[in-house]
């Protein structure tokens, strides 16, 4: 039994114990961790809320710890609990059996999610980043919080579905397409021939990032007040239309180079370690008709209205009121322009109804990438019968129960339209089905940008971040950013290595960057603004990946020495630890597990003070499934990364107050072994969640 399956037959026994005593049925009951082990290990202050209770409903004033005590007796015949005691005005304190527990946490990690044909289909879209340019940093927040909610939700057992929006008739699209047009004058052949001849050092979404840049100013013509060239900008809605269009020249040159960004971002996500299920792009949305369906659906349902006077003349707008009398969101209502043009909130709806399944159309689906280990990212397209590999068989996509749209914070309001507008259409789902993940926004400390060759004023240098502006060409690339990662971890990796061969030398900073990286952006909530910092990040010492990394090495650095010890022949682990010894492999590496030492000298070290400290470590690493369903409950992955951040440093303490592998006490020896054996099999499956690999040395 895991201490959540504990925790909630303590919860139902509670429960049961309220409706006969006291004839109150509790939908809810509240359990809390008390700050120290002799408090006991689960606190319930459901007294006072029973006292309350009974005072509305019979008018009987009760006393809190007399109901306390009433309710004490009923929790003994739970088996792992020790003992009960009331403390305080009220609480009841329980205390578990410190032995029983630890034979049964003992055992192999349960698997977690296992599949269940009738479970519900979550959906998480995110990364969603324009393709027409390189990912910068601001990018790698959105799908470090993406992958790892997703990591979150799958561990808390839910089937998950992952889509990556692929904007590829936008106007950030439209604006390279003009750039290799109008500025370099190249054709469909010429670009081909352009990214083939590219240096390794500059690869094809490089180019387009500087490119995009040098078309801001080409519609500012040199304009000192920093105003477009209305006959320049004609180019850009010229070349927006054609694409819209499909089926010409300029819509082939811009599929040519949105597919290429993509492609080339999609291996930026994977030196982090993230995958898509799908890849959904916006001309499907468009060329399949999605919209017309969407329009006609919202038409029927009175979702929104035409608007035949005012300041949206002529428009089809939604008719919410929230957020009304600001110019700022007026125009986040328009879901058809008076043009006739749709509005990206409209497109978002249509998307939005099929996600949930609640459209009635479908895309046509064709492999975008095979990945070694057989996992497949599929594209949307056109194309019918285009499932040119049968062997890689196609999931069902779409018709998610839930949909979390990973967006940053400045979209809350067409959010929030989009949500009100599917709740519209079908109002049996509710807004509940559409989740905004919403995040701030990420920038540099003056020191990083000084690190990655970015020029500062005196005064930007007094700053405490600097923003980005990907039109201004102010920004970090994501990979420029790992790569400096990857550099400065590899330097210290040598430094402190200098005999481990260069291929593990490089595999090992890969690892200490990417954890460096995803904790970083992890560890804040995320309303939080982030000033990015590479010593912080990078740091062996505080609240940083390499520190929680740190810890899981140490820890499997004790059955490194172990298993030597055991080879070699000398007093190792066989006869060390009282009773039976058996050496597993789980997805988190080798472990122990079945020991059948006497429960009195478990007692004996358990009930001990330094048996306190012991278990206080081991109920903090019980607490994993706990503090991830919480993570996923909150939609806050933060919640996870303090969570590590917290095992890592109780198991530092652990390890250098008590000689581990040295201790003369055989049973307190093998406690010890077994308590860290436990730890470091949660502290990286957490670590795992994160997204964040451990190293074989630090």
């Amino acid at each position: 039994m895991n201490l959540i399956e504990l925790q909630n037959q303590t919860k139902t026994t509670l429960r049961q114990a309220a409706s006969e005593l006291f004839d109150i049925e509790l939908s809810q009951i509240v359990a809390e961790v008390p700050p120290r082990t002799d408090l006991g290990d689960l606190a319930f202050p459901i007294a006072f809320e029973l006292a309350k209770q009974i005072k509305q409903q019979a008018g009987e004033k009760r006393a809190p710890r007399a109901i306390a005590e009433a309710l004490k007796s009923k929790l003994d015949s739970i088996d792992l609990v020790q003992r009960v005691e009331v403390a305080g005005a009220g609480y009841l304190n329980v205390f578990f059996d410190r032995a029983k527990l630890l034979w049964d946490l003992m055992a192999l990690p349960k698997t977690i999610g296992a599949e269940q044909p009738d479970r519900r289909k979550l959906m998480v879209e995110h990364t969603s980043i324009n393709p027409n340019k390189a990912a910068h940093i601001g990018h790698v927040r959105n799908s470090v919080i993406g992958d790892t909610f997703v990591n979150i939700l799958e561990a808390a057992g839910n089937r998950v579905e992952v889509q990556n929006y692929i904007d590829n008739t936008g106007v950030q699209v439209a604006d390279v397409v003009v750039g290799f047009m109008h500025i370099e004058n190249l054709t469909l052949n010429d670009i081909k021939t352009l990214d083939r001849s590219l240096p390794a050092e500059q690869s094809f979404d490089y180019y387009c990032w500087d490119l995009y840049t040098r078309v801001g100013l080409f519609y500012r013509d040199g304009r000192a007040d920093g105003e477009h060239n209305p006959e320049k900008l004609k180019l850009r809605a010229v070349v927006l239309h054609a694409i819209e269009e499909g089926d010409n020249p300029t819509a082939e040159l811009a599929d040519y180079v949105a597919t290429r960004n993509v492609e080339q971002i999609l291996d930026t996500m994977e030196r982090l370690g993230i995958r898509y299920d799908l890849l959904a792009r916006e001309s499907e949305i468009l060329h399949l008709h999605f919209w017309e369906r969407a329009f006609q659906l919202m038409k029927e349902r009175d979702a929104i209205h035409f608007a035949s006077e005012g300041r949206n003349k002529g428009c089809w707008v939604m008719p919410f009121e929230s957020h009304t009398g600001t110019d700022e969101h007026e125009s986040d209502k328009i879901i058809v322009r008076s043009n006739g043009t749709v509005t990206y909130t409209g497109k978002d709806i249509a998307y939005q109804l099929w996600k949930l399944g609640k459209l009635g159309l479908d895309f046509n689906y064709k492999p975008f990438r095979s990945y070694p280990d057989g996992h497949a990212t599929w594209v949307t397209t056109t194309e019918p019968n285009a499932e040119t590999q049968p062997e890689v068989p196609r999931p069902d996509f779409g018709g998610g129960a839930i949909v979390y749209n990973v967006i940053d914070s400045r979209q809350s309001y067409p959010q929030e339209i989009v949500r009100k507008g599917v709740a519209a259409v079908v109002p049996e789902l509710g807004e509940d089905a559409s989740v905004h993940l919403s995040y701030e926004m990420v920038a540099l400390s003056p020191a990083a940008c000084g690190e990655l060759g970015i020029e500062l004023s005196d005064e930007d240098r007094k700053r405490p971040y600097i923003e980005m502006s990907g039109r201004k060409g102010l920004g970090v690339k994501a990979d420029d950013l790992l790569n400096r990662l990857e550099a400065d971890a590899l330097a210290e990796v040598k430094t402190r290595h200098p005999d481990l061969q260069e291929s593990e030398q490089k595999d090992t900073a890969h690892k200490i960057a990417v954890g460096a990286l995803r904790y970083f952006l992890l560890k804040f909530t995320r309303n939080s603004v982030i000033a990015f910092d590479f010593k912080e990040a990078l740091s062996f010492e505080g609240e940083t990946g390499p520190y929680c990394q740190y810890a899981a090495v140490r820890a499997n650095s004790i059955f490194r020495k172990l298993e030597v010890s055991t080879r070699s022949g000398s007093d190792g682990v066989e006869s060390n630890i009282p009773g039976q010894f058996e050496r597993v492999v789980s997805d988190h590496g080798p472990s122990i597990k079945s020991f059948s030492a006497g429960k009195e000298d478990l007692d004996r070290i358990l009930q001990s003070e330094a048996g306190d400290e012991i278990w206080s470590l081991l109920m903090l690493a019980a607490r994993l499934e706990e503090s991830n369903l919480q993570a996923a409950s909150s939609a806050e992955p933060a919640v996870l990364a303090k969570y590590t951040f917290n095992l890592a440093k109780a198991f530092n303490l652990f390890y250098h107050r008590h000689r581990i592998i040295g201790e003369e006490d055989q049973t307190k020896r093998g406690v010890l072994i077994r308590v860290a054996d436990y730890t470091r099999r949660q502290l990286t499956a957490a670590l795992a969640t994160l997204g964040i690999s451990v190293p074989e040395r630090m």
